[in-house]
């Protein structure tokens, strides 16, 4: 046992003086803790939009000391610090850092010819690799956050938030789901092999009944889960399960939530159809997820629980491209275009009733950098203001996640994530597209 200790202690600080020499000698490593934009910076621009739906600030200028915001306004009402570094981006429009609420960054995406058959031939580290890339496109679409909602394999995505958030690769502050909860053969279980070949546990999200859903998000949650995600009805994607049909019970749910609300976590639910939506909201879910077929009933729930609703229009758009060319066939198409059309209606219903709206795309589904499109599909099938579209994809956003704190809003006190988008997005909501600056934590990844 003596000589178990003393080898421990060598390990331990062995392991430190390499940390130690690591962090002398890295001239890449960017770390949340010492950002690279320590020092004060003051953004000037010919707009800013703040993300609490206020009105727009012309000839602005943001003052940004180390990673927060400690001023900002009209150029002629804010006193600029004599030692700042100035950064004038010209005709463009500040605004703060995009969330989005909806992604899936390990792994490939829809449509990659190998994508079919990655869960049997693709090295397990696989994954997790393709992810440094999903993660940084993120990033430089001007998404400084995102939630993950959901990822297989052995929790790639908290080994990627860890990456993230000590420095060794770009990409967005994330949440992390860990592996969705679902029923033995549902939207949540990998369906279409030979049995035997997967069959996957509680450890891998799949659990029947209230006590074996209670150990699953424990058990998400003891490898670093924020939140728990759920499938409370079929999807899209999967094989064998109608798009609609309901999956877990109102009980099933009720100890799901009750659980992770106990662990400080809330649940996202995957819903598309119309009465799996409303048990998972009866349920006391704080998201649904797609929303589909969505109708007035489920809408005024929704309002009235407090519920957000995460639309994924991309995706809906995305399945539907998909099933038309081809790259989906047999039930997949059909339920893909059956859900594409029922969610156009869906959105409309739930702007007309007042439903809290976040932005989310469904990223993994749609290529990842490609998130901002979003935007212009909350215009064009819901019906949302360019304004309203902007505060789903910032403060909601931050709201959803329980970041508004110090997220969300161009707001002094808050975390300098603040990104630039050419022209002015209330006037072409395409320009939300045409990121040319990202700053996040104080740090810039991209100034065009």
């Amino acid at each position: 046992m003596k000589h178990f200790k003393l080898l421990a202690v060598t390990l331990f600080l062995v392991n430190s003086m390499c940390a130690a020499v690591l962090s002398q000698t890295s001239t890449t490593r960017i770390t949340p803790e010492a950002p690279i934009g320590k020092g004060i910076v003051v953004l000037r621009a010919a707009r800013l939009i703040d993300g609490t739906g206020a009105a727009p600030i012309n000839n602005a200028v943001v003052v940004v000391t180390d990673n927060t915001i400690t001023a900002l306004g009209a150029a002629s009402a804010v006193r600029v610090p004599a030692n700042a570094k100035m950064i004038d981006l010209g005709d463009v429009t500040l605004m703060p850092g995009f969330i989005d609420a909806h992604t899936h960054l390990i792994g490939r995406v829809l449509g990659d010819p190998a994508g079919e058959n990655a869960l049997v031939r693709d090295f397990e580290s696989f994954a997790a690799i393709l992810s440094v890339q999903n993660a940084r496109a993120s990033l430089m679409a001007g998404f400084t956050s995102v939630r993950n909602v959901g990822a297989f394999g052995r929790f790639d995505d908290m080994a990627l938030r860890k990456a993230i958030d000590e420095g060794w690769t770009p990409g967005p502050r994330m949440m992390t789901a860990g592996h969705s909860l679902g029923i033995r053969g549902g939207h949540c279980d990998e369906n279409g092999f030979r049995p035997g070949l997967f069959d996957p546990g509680i450890e891998e999200g799949v659990a029947d009944g209230p006590e074996q859903i209670r150990a699953a998000v424990r058990y998400q949650i003891k490898y670093g889960a924020d939140v728990i995600k759920t499938c409370a009805t079929g999807g899209v994607l999967s094989e064998g399960d109608a798009v609609g049909a309901t999956q877990y019970t109102f009980e099933e749910l009720k100890a799901m939530v009750d659980e992770a609300h106990k662990l400080e976590r809330k649940v996202a639910a995957h819903a598309h159809g119309t009465e799996g939506i409303k048990i998972a909201v009866r349920a006391g879910v704080s998201s649904i997820e797609h929303g589909s077929f969505l109708d007035e009933e489920g809408a005024r729930l929704m309002r009235e629980r407090g519920t957000f609703l995460v639309p994924t229009l991309s995706a809906a758009e995305g399945v539907e491209r998909a099933a038309k060319t081809g790259v989906l066939k047999g039930l997949r198409a059909e339920k893909a275009l059956a859900a594409a059309a029922a969610v156009r209606n869906a959105i409309k219903l739930a702007v007309a009733n007042k439903v809290p709206i976040a932005f989310g795309t469904d990223a993994g589904v749609v290529p990842h950098g490609t998130n901002a499109h979003e935007f212009a599909l909350m215009v064009q099938w819901g019906g949302m203001s360019n304004m309203d579209a902007i505060v789903a994809g910032t403060m909601n956003g931050a709201r959803l996640l329980g970041w508004e704190k110090h997220l969300g809003s161009l707001t002094t006190g808050k975390w300098a994530d603040i990104v630039a988008v050419s022209g002015d997005p209330l006037k072409d909501i395409e320009n939300l597209q045409k990121v040319v600056f990202v700053m996040k934590n104080g740090v810039i990844y991209s100034h065009r």
